[in-house]
């Protein structure tokens, strides 16, 4: 089969303009969906789209092939306009295999695209996928717009030349579905193409394959009669700037390199692998050029007694990790707190409780970082509502660390991290810098104090080695000012309530908490983490259509803003969206004592636009 070099250009076909499109792409998880649907990405990010993205990956590791537990997807809105989240319901699916179909067909729109691979659709793929008919021939698909591609033999015939096995050419056809959603969207093919070159350039015939199925796929799209029509998202109006299309892991990495650029510190990552938080690990292990020290422990209680060690060693300290993985780090977490150093302690988010769906979202581990230590040991605690603002929540984490040397708790989850969306990149030089003080060396006879306090109720952070400021550390409690052991119990008493007092200080070193839209009225939509996207929407289209509702997003959930009180008397009713039972309306209710009310979702998938907007109107019915 001869593929042109270049596509041939659409003539002969109507090309319909959209304000936006969300496409999902669905297979089996060794068809490459992932790779299809980055691409997609970054073609659209560098057409100008403004785009948001979910990957949603199996729960098994290698699930058998064909079965609807190995069914892996990536969906993304590309817009003309600022988008927060990745898009309701889809505009177009394409679907690998029957398995594929039968997990994914009931988020496509009426109307709407329906890409299928027919040749996956034999009766031993139908019986794995537990189907007892082929939907492609029993009527059940007639809302759709149904597309057969004989997609593996298309990609087969396409590579044939080139000797290389059915087995090896099937393993093209991600690119040939690529190749088509290309020409149905009006995409390039350039950014694709250099990807595969430098991705692949060590392997010329597995890049010319893959050059070859994509090319096929567009030539498919402009020559077979299946399209009436293609379409064109043009591009969005962002604040001018250098963007780059940033996954919420990637953007977290990048936040903590700068941190330790701006405190003038060498950043220490100690962590032990698990889903969703170990492609921070991989991120910052690559670049040791900027003074990165990475460690990949035995376990999580190792990892975070080492980057207690850090700590108390000068560096900027981080560890990572997951639900299970944080009940695992939380004795050593309150001895960071006794000891009073700062670091980071990030938790993305999974579902849970124990192994729980490990590549699902969730964001259930709230009162787990904010209780689950022995004793009293408050710690502060930020959320990221999106994958660019990992970066930014770093930054504001590490600088409130050091200010009040203490551990803080940064919450991120599987949605945000695997996520991905427009970043303006900062000048480095704009960022504010980050100050960090040691004590000099002791210049008298004096003893060194350790637990001398300055206004913020902060410890000075003594380098170890420094002359005269040797001093004792250890989880048992500390006599205040000179930090020897003390088993005195108004000491004990008195220390307890100073460490929360510090963390409660931070409440005046933050933001007040704002409101979009009328800072008063009928309802409040209160939200954190990773519901920002689908939050501010939904409050967006009800004011649009004038409801009085108005949203707030909270980045600090320890201590709250100053002013949050304030802001929820202001209104007559309170929503509080989350993906779990209701525990950030928890801590509402026993803090400010107001009904606040719950819109709870616990199944592993993000919040639709429309969900909220019919909890919002059943509160102001």
């Amino acid at each position: 089969m001869s593929i042109p070099a270049e596509p041939l250009r659409q003539v002969h076909r109507p090309v319909q303009e959209l304000q936006s499109a969300t496409v999902r792409l669905a297979g089996d998880s060794g068809d490459g969906m992932q790779l299809t649907g980055s691409q997609l990405t970054n073609t659209s990010a560098l057409a100008g789209n403004d785009i948001a993205t979910f990957p949603d990956y199996p729960a098994e590791i290698r699930a058998p092939r064909g079965t609807r537990a190995g069914v892996s997807g990536f969906q993304v809105q590309f817009a003309s306009q600022e988008i927060f989240t990745p898009g309701d319901r889809l505009n177009a699916l394409v679907a690998m295999n029957p398995a594929a179909l039968v997990t994914n067909i009931a988020d496509l729109e009426p109307g709407g695209v329906l890409i299928v691979n027919e040749d996956a659709f034999t009766a031993k793929d139908l019986k794995l996928a537990k189907l007892d008919r082929n939907p492609l021939e029993d009527g059940s698909l007639s809302k759709y717009r149904l597309v057969k591609v004989p997609m593996s033999t298309l990609t087969r015939k396409a590579v044939e030349d080139l000797r290389l096995g059915q087995k090896f050419a099937d393993r093209c056809k991600n690119f040939f579905a690529m190749g088509l959603i290309y020409w149905l969207y009006g995409r390039e093919l350039d950014v694709t193409l250099r990807f595969n070159r430098d991705k692949f350039g060590d392997k010329p015939d597995v890049a010319q394959a893959n050059e070859r199925a994509l090319r096929a796929g567009w030539y498919y799209g402009e020559t077979t009669e299946a399209f009436a029509v293609s379409y064109r998202v043009g591009p969005a109006r962002l604040q001018s700037g250098l963007y780059r299309n940033m996954m919420g892991n990637q953007a977290t990495a990048w936040g903590l390199m700068a941190a330790a650029r701006l405190s003038g510190k060498q950043l220490f990552y100690g962590s032990y692998p698990i889903t969703p938080a170990s492609d921070i690990l991989h991120e910052l292990s690559r670049h040791k050029n900027f003074g990165v020290r990475t460690l990949q422990a035995e376990d999580e209680i190792s990892a975070i007694g080492a980057v207690i060690g850090a700590a108390f060693g000068g560096a900027m300290a981080v560890t990572a990790s997951s639900g299970p993985g944080i009940a695992l780090k939380t004795e050593a977490m309150g001895l960071g707190l006794m000891l009073e150093l700062p670091m980071l302690i990030i938790n993305v988010q999974r579902g849970g409780p124990s192994t729980g769906l490990p590549t699902k979202t969730e964001q259930a581990d709230l009162l787990q970082v904010m209780f689950g230590r022995n004793g009293e040991a408050p710690l502060p605690v930020l959320a990221c509502r999106s994958p660019a603002d990992c970066f930014d929540v770093v930054l504001e984490a590490w600088r409130i660390a050091v200010r009040y040397m203490v551990p803080v708790i940064i919450l991120s989850d599987g949605y945000i991290a695997n996520g991905a969306e427009p970043w303006r990149i900062p000048r480095f030089d704009d960022l504010p810098k980050i100050p960090v003080e040691h004590p000099g060396a002791s210049q008298d006879d004096e003893p060194f104090l350790p637990y001398l306090r300055d206004e913020r109720l902060s410890r000075p952070w003594a380098l170890p080695g420094t002359p005269g400021l040797e001093h004792r550390i250890g989880g048992l409690e500390k006599q205040q000012v000179t930090g020897a052991v003390s088993y005195d119990a108004d000491n004990h008493e008195f220390m307890v309530k100073l460490r929360a007092q510090k963390v409660e200080n931070i409440a005046m070193d933050i933001p007040l908490q704002d409101v979009y839209g009328p800072p008063a009225g009928d309802l409040l939509v209160l939200s954190w983490g990773g519901t920002y996207g689908a939050c501010v929407t939904a409050v967006e289209q009800c004011r649009e259509g004038g409801l009085s509702v108005s949203h707030a997003h909270l980045r600090y959930l320890n201590p709250f803003p100053a002013n949050l009180g304030e802001v929820l008397e202001n209104f007559d009713r309170v929503l509080i969206p989350e993906w779990n039972l209701g525990q950030l309306r928890l801590l509402i209710r026993a803090k400010y004592l107001i009904d606040a009310q719950g819109l709870n979702k616990v199944q592993g998938k993000p919040f639709q636009v429309e969900e909220i907007v019919t909890a919002i109107r059943q509160q102001l019915q």
